[in-house]
């Protein structure tokens, strides 16, 4: 399970890039970005072929590091609002 989470944590930086900029294209609606993210991350998990591992754990971190990169994003989001907002 430390290998997955080690793993994840690699990808998610990269499928958070890539979700904001789907995001900002507008061309999914925003309810579908969560599972878009599992799917995005999944998919770069497949392709991390540099991490030495089978394709089963990439998939798992890679699904992780989309729901990962979601959840950041919208911890940071929320975060600025509260203090917008005071």
């Amino acid at each position: 399970m430390t290998e997955i989470l080690a793993m994840a944590t690699a990808i998610a930086a990269v499928t958070g890039g890539v979700v904001q900029a789907i995001k900002k294209t507008k061309l999914v609606n925003k309810r579908y970005m969560p599972l878009l993210a599992i799917f995005i991350g999944a998919g770069l998990g497949a392709l991390a072929l540099f991490l030495e591992a089978d394709l089963v754990s990439r998939l798992w971190a890679g699904g992780i590091s989309g729901l990962a990169a979601t959840g950041l994003f919208e911890f940071g989001k929320n975060t600025k609002e509260e203090i917008k907002n005071g």
